[in-house]
């Protein structure tokens, strides 16, 4: 015998609108209250004042007020009990101190106008909500959420943009596992908005594809390069203003340590130091940070890229050696010019000196990441000038296997 089980019923997925009201409480939307309260007040002031000076006509606040607030079918129900409540309001007055039509006529006008207001508003929000999801979505693809542990690196990022709005800049960073090692990229297009982010999504998918494939680090930054200077003559013969954009960029390279390898990176258990190939393009050299200090890794001023053209040289390889408590971290001109109320550079190096000498177990990636942001915020009030990366990356000295994307 089949024994029919009753469905559950389908809970209502609320509305995206719905979602950006602000007046909620518990989740449960309590945009109905303001209106409410006019609707309530009015007519109770206006009882209370004398008859020469009557408020009756106040009740035109009441669809405004849902208008700001509610959906359109309860800015309807609110114009309509205004009207409703004007009249028996005005009628329980003795003849001579009514207000009469002209003042039904501005409380009706008023319900009336804050219908399509209301409906106005409401497709303001239905647009501000697609442009903010495609701006989510087009965050997600130039910086993407990378997984734990992904080609034998431990690391943590976090990503401020200074257009609160937009939520994205021209800041960009990646991970690249690769049969040759992990590649790791961070830096900063120059200039903002869409032209910014433009560059450095054409960065990231250069860097994509030939972190993979590309055997030699150098290599990888030779297409980097390459792929800036197409774009920005791309950006030239379109007659685009932004064919003078470069981008500072850190590369670095952890090779492989064995020949046995998948993409998702080697065993480190037993060693006690590690190398790393590092190519600076102008950018910020990146920190190294341990338990016993701060150092910054002494690396050649390269040129951004897409600036090779105008002084050729080859791209030099620096190779630093780690140790496995010793963890990398990169920031972005966010960071080092972060200034305070007075315009006071923000002392990277010296702050985390202090927080170290205070906490030395704060060198694991995530810590260091949030102390850092901490510290930003702090120092700047809150306010960010320009797009903040904060990237901490170093070897894990046990690595798990988890399955490739």
């Amino acid at each position: 015998m089949r024994i029919r089980m009753p469905m559950p019923r389908a809970r209502r997925e609320p509305d995206p609108v719905e979602r950006q009201q602000p007046l909620r409480v518990r989740g449960r939307g309590i945009a109905w209250l303001p209106p409410l309260v006019v609707l309530l007040a009015v007519p109770v002031l206006d009882w209370a004042t004398s008859g020469d000076f009557r408020v009756i006509s106040w009740l035109v606040l009441v669809p405004g007020t849902a208008a700001a607030f509610c959906g359109v079918r309860t800015t309807a129900v609110f114009a309509a009990l205004a009207m409703l409540l004007y009249v028996v309001g005005d009628n329980s007055w003795p003849h001579q101190y009514r207000t009469g039509l002209p003042d039904f006529v501005l409380v009706a006008l008023g319900g009336v106008l804050s219908v399509p207001a209301c409906a106005v508003r409401l497709r303001g929000q239905e647009r501000m909500l697609h442009m903010r999801a495609v701006v989510d979505t087009t965050r997600r693809i130039l910086l993407r959420q990378l997984p734990p542990d992904v080609g034998g690196l431990d690391h943590a990022e976090i990503y401020l943009a200074a257009d609160s709005e937009a939520r994205v800049g021209g800041d960009f960073y990646d991970i690249q596992p690769s049969p040759h090692g992990t590649r790791v990229l961070i830096g900063d297009v120059q200039g903002k908005g869409l032209t910014a982010v433009e560059a450095a999504s054409v960065l990231l998918g250069t860097f994509r594809e030939a972190a993979y494939y590309e055997p030699a680090p150098a290599t990888v930054a030779e297409r980097l390069e390459t792929r800036m200077v197409r774009h920005l003559r791309y950006c030239a013969h379109v007659g685009r203003d932004d064919a003078e954009r470069f981008a500072t960029a850190v590369l670095l390279d952890f090779p492989q340590l064995r020949s046995e390898r998948t993409d998702w990176g080697p065993d480190l258990t037993g060693l006690g130091a590690v190398t790393v190939d590092v190519i600076n393009f102008g950018h910020e050299p990146p920190l190294v940070v341990s338990p016993t200090g701060v150092r910054a890794l002494p690396l050649g001023d390269g040129l951004p890229l897409g600036l090779n053209e105008l002084a050729p040289q080859a791209h030099r390889t620096a190779t630093v050696r780690l140790a496995l408590d010793e963890t990398l971290l990169l920031v972005t001109d966010g960071v080092t010019e972060a200034r305070d109320g007075g315009g006071v550079f923000f002392p990277l190096r010296q702050y985390l000196a202090r927080a170290l000498a205070a906490d030395p177990r704060a060198t694991d990636p995530a810590s260091l990441v949030r102390l850092v942001r901490d510290g930003v915020l702090a120092h700047t009030g809150g306010g960010l000038d320009d797009d903040t990366t904060i990237f901490a990356v170093r070897r894990t000295p046990h690595v798990r296997a988890p399955a490739p994307p």
